[in-house]
């Protein structure tokens, strides 16, 4: 069975819950008979609610760009899974490289994260990815690994069937810079093959694996028609209605 691709807006610290309700309310249209992939929006905390609402009955499911591991507790500015689930999201993302790079998220605390999303029926999104240096030092394969092996540990194949994984090299995130096809077809191959070593070929060859990396209507079906690759997480083009469906619509 074909994977379906799962297209994901990721709005960041930007926009409102004013700003929220109007780009769905202008989105809906665009893509209300779209069945061929799944489309995922991920607003701030303060918008969440409203983008549930505003998507209410929809195709578009909504989820949150980061949830905390336990279900309450003394922990400041924190989103726990219950929270996440009463408001009405269904998704969310686990170790985007910039929860990473300036939130101190290791592996360690990701693999809490996902084990926490499948518990309560979340369907999560586990980002991973390497460096600039990493990469020029041909350390992409071990880097991958290493975050897959910790990120995943303790999940079984029973556990993994709604785990989405994105692939999001960090050199290419914000800065324009694009994996050429070849190279993220290289990466979603290396990222199939440590997932069926540690849960198994069938897990691995059911897996969604996203590309997150400055994807642009421009580059969209140039990336999105490969065969390894189900799907994109979008930063900058995802903010407006037009630019995003553009990519849905890949």
């Amino acid at each position: 069975m074909a994977r379906k691709a799962l297209i994901a807006a990721n709005w960041k610290m930007y926009k409102t819950p004013d700003e929220a309700r109007a780009f769905v309310e202008t989105f809906l249209p665009l893509v209300v008979s779209h069945s061929r992939d799944e489309i995922a929006l991920f607003p701030s905390v303060t918008s969440l609610a409203t983008v549930v609402k505003a998507a209410a009955g929809s195709n578009v499911h909504v989820g949150l760009q980061n949830m905390h591991f336990e279900n309450e507790g003394a922990y400041t500015g924190e989103t726990s899974p219950i929270m996440l689930k009463a408001v009405g999201a269904t998704h969310t993302l686990i170790g985007h490289s910039e929860r990473r790079q300036y939130f101190a998220e290791t592996d360690a605390i990701v693999n809490k994260k996902l084990h926490a999303a499948l518990k309560h029926g979340i369907i999560p999104v586990v980002c991973i990815g390497e460096l600039l240096a990493e990469r020029e030092a041909g350390d992409t394969a071990a880097v991958l690994k290493t975050q897959l092996t910790g990120g995943l540990d303790g999940i079984t194949a029973e556990m993994a069937a709604s785990i989405v994984i994105a692939y999001e090299p960090v050199w290419a995130i914000g800065t324009g810079k694009t994996a050429t096809p070849e190279m993220a077809v290289e990466a979603h191959s290396i990222v199939r093959a440590e997932v069926a070593r540690l849960l198994g070929s069938d897990i691995a060859a059911a897996m969604r694996i996203l590309y997150g990396g400055s994807v642009k209507p421009e580059n969209a079906s140039s990336l999105l028609n490969e065969e390894e690759i189900d799907g994109a997480l979008v930063g900058g083009a995802s903010l407006k209605s037009d630019s995003f469906s553009a990519i849905v619509h890949y």
